[in-house]
């Protein structure tokens, strides 16, 4: 896919990884409809969108709720009257111990309610903004391709029962998008990053990014770039379906 004059539709566009993508595709020339929560978030990337001489448009939306998701690809495909990528980059983590013990006791557990809203955001959300968009692609008669935002995580990680299983999950959904939605011209691949320096994690302390960096074999964490360039990459290379590519230094959870 040439990127120059296609729309691109990123989910959590207001900051960090979201925020990178939406700059590595609108200095190729896409147009850019940023979804999140957060209006600051999301006026300070459209204007350094803008800045890179692209059109971008900002939607404030809970990607869980399927009304919300309808009413935002349809006011998407109004305004720009194409959609032709979306990457599902919105998500949230709620970890803590499957059960935690203490001198033989259990202590504590995780909640019903955490393992709710991981799964209405990262999973459903992602299933509904996929949905929509191979829908309006489909109506609009555009190539398109669809992105899931993965981790490395997705093979069972330590505190994150709720969040493993939604990154398995939509990894898995990119697969089954792949194989259904090519007879329409639609793509599906995934991307599983590793330990990427965002804003929120580049905050923690000093000796805990230290030792993070440690296990990793090329001893450092990932740059939001490098996540938003694989972005692109797959945007570009038509024959790239159905896969997840794994952009961790190295490391293997």
């Amino acid at each position: 896919m040439e990127l120059k004059d296609k729309v691109i539709v990123i989910t959590g566009g207001g900051r960090g990884l979201g925020r990178a993508m939406a700059l590595q595709v609108a200095a190729k020339g896409a147009k850019l409809a940023l979804v999140d929560l957060d209006q600051q978030g999301l006026d300070e990337t459209i204007g350094l969108c803008m800045e890179l001489g692209t059109e971008a448009r900002g939607y404030i939306a809970n990607i869980a709720e399927e009304d919300a998701v309808t009413e935002l690809f349809d006011d998407i495909a109004q305004d720009f009257g194409a959609i032709h990528g979306l990457v599902n980059n919105a998500g949230i983590t709620r970890d803590g111990l499957f059960i935690k013990v203490k001198d033989g006791k259990v202590v504590s557990k995780m909640s019903l309610d955490n393992w709710n809203l991981v799964m209405d955001v990262n999973l459903t959300g992602t299933f509904l903004c996929g949905r929509e968009a191979a829908i309006k692609m489909i109506e609009l008669g555009c190539e398109g391709c669809i992105i899931n935002i993965s981790s490395i995580s997705r093979n069972g990680n330590m505190g994150q029962t709720n969040y493993t299983a939604t990154k398995a999950g939509v990894q898995a959904m990119a697969v089954t998008w792949a194989k259904e939605l090519a007879r329409y011209n639609i793509r599906a691949a995934s991307i599983a990053p590793g330990y990427i320096g965002t804003e929120m994690v580049m905050s923690m302390k000093p000796e805990a990014l230290e030792k993070i960096a440690a296990g990793i074999p090329a001893k450092r964490l990932g740059k939001p770039e490098e996540i938003a360039s694989t972005v692109a990459f797959i945007l570009e290379n038509d024959y790239v379906n159905g896969r997840c590519i794994e952009v961790d230094g190295a490391l293997r959870i």
